[in-house]
């Protein structure tokens, strides 16, 4: 998807979706396939590069790609101070057509396990969640995040702490998939989950909401 129409964060009021909305078929969360509330279509556009293109390995022990690999242990947990997260982390795959699988669990997070870990250059994506039927998911305050937030996230024994740079609310229709997924020059995040009105007719929110972290060296 493309464009940038909207990206203004406003205070996003719960709401319980009819029963017909629950069921919806083909819905995702975000950039992601599932069902459920606080999830929402979405298009090939919007699915994951394929694993081929990432460059995993170098940790942030690394101070460049050129320097030794250190490898640590797939992230386990994420947490996010400011908003009271602290979820242990599902892996994260991808569906026949490409496009990435929600967390089973409302109240966790998930790692895209085919792109970079948490530490290692590139953009590392978590998703979660941002309702479900029965109240706020995992992710529902996210759009709360400013500039200079930390979130932290587990390696085995190590922490990796990034710092959030920025925000975004876009259209689903207009997604960043390059900022989200694009090439970056080190070890990045992008926490995703959904945002905006919640559209009753399709069962779907209508935008998606990133916050984007860099590493703290």
């Amino acid at each position: 998807m493309t464009g940038r129409p909207d990206f203004t964060i406003r205070r996003h009021r719960y709401r319980r979706a009819p029963a017909a909305a629950l069921v919806a078929a083909g819905a995702a969360l975000c950039l992601l396939a599932g069902t459920g509330v606080g999830l929402a279509t979405t298009t090939a556009t919007t699915s994951p590069p394929p694993a081929a293109g990432w460059r995993p390995g170098c940790t942030i022990d690394c101070p460049g790609l050129t320097a030794r690999t250190v490898r640590l242990p797939p992230p386990t947990r994420v947490r996010v101070p400011r908003i009271a997260v602290d979820s242990p982390l599902e892996l994260l795959g991808v569906d026949a057509a490409g496009v990435l699988v929600p967390p089973v669990d409302f109240a966790r997070a998930g790692w895209y396990g085919a792109g970079p870990a948490p530490g290692d250059p590139g953009p590392a994506v978590i998703a979660g969640h941002l309702d479900s039927r029965d109240g706020p998911a995992v992710f529902a305050r996210l759009g709360e995040l400013r500039r200079g937030d930390r979130v932290q996230v587990w390696r085995g024994d190590r922490v990796v702490s990034f710092r959030v740079t920025g925000t975004v609310r876009a259209p689903k229709d207009r997604f960043p998939t390059a900022a989200v997924y694009g090439p970056t020059p080190g070890p990045e995040l992008r926490l995703v989950t959904c945002g905006g009105d919640f559209d009753r007719r399709s069962g779907h929110y209508r935008d998606n909401v990133v916050v984007f972290a860099v590493v703290e060296l």
